[in-house]
């Protein structure tokens, strides 16, 4: 197990949270997902795009965590996202009334794969299942690309569950298909 830590991503991490979602994006999904779609993926937008969840979440409930490795130095090794469940944890056809109240969705839960399996991943999801808690979610979802064998499984040991909801994104003419997961969290 390696010596590490979580805490509240910081405007100057959203670059490296960028970095590390691209990085991590271009090793895990690239026989999922179109190579064209993945190669024109601009890190300096997806800093941006943290900056702006860092800095001005849309409610005080939408958290981005990261995970710090000791090791010789500090380094910033993973993230976590999440927030109220909105459109975007949605099945087709689903309205946002059908999940019910007290639902946090995770957005992204990544660790860089040159640090998987030092114990970020759990301390990221443990990290925010106390917040979540905390701000009064009954229940946790999570969409995982159904040939994601290692987040799948991730999850299920962690306790989650696939609550039966699937969907397919469509992906530059390719359809990704996926499995929602849930978790009680009282």
């Amino acid at each position: 197990m390696a010596l590490g830590y979580v805490r509240d991503a910081r405007p100057d991490d959203a670059g490296e949270i960028a970095r590390i979602q691209l990085s991590t994006w271009r090793h895990a999904y690239k026989r999922m997902l179109p190579r064209r779609v993945l190669d024109e993926l601009g890190e300096e937008w997806m800093a941006q795009q943290w900056l702006a969840a860092i800095t001005e979440p849309p409610s005080p409930r939408h958290r981005v965590l990261v995970a710090v490795e000791q090791a010789q130095g500090s380094y910033l090794v993973g993230f976590a996202a999440s927030g109220d469940a909105d459109e975007a944890a949605l099945a087709p056809d689903e309205a946002l009334e059908d999940l019910g109240p007290g639902v946090v969705s995770i957005t992204d839960l990544l660790v860089e794969p040159r640090w998987q399996r030092r114990g970020h991943g759990s301390r990221l999801l443990a990290a925010s299942a106390d917040l979540w808690r905390e701000d009064g979610f009954t229940t946790a979802l999570a969409w995982a690309f159904d040939a994601d064998v290692a987040m799948l499984r991730f999850l299920e040991s962690a306790g989650w569950a696939p609550d039966g909801t699937t969907r397919a994104l469509d992906v530059d003419d390719l359809l990704v298909p996926q499995s929602r997961l849930h978790a009680g969290l009282t």
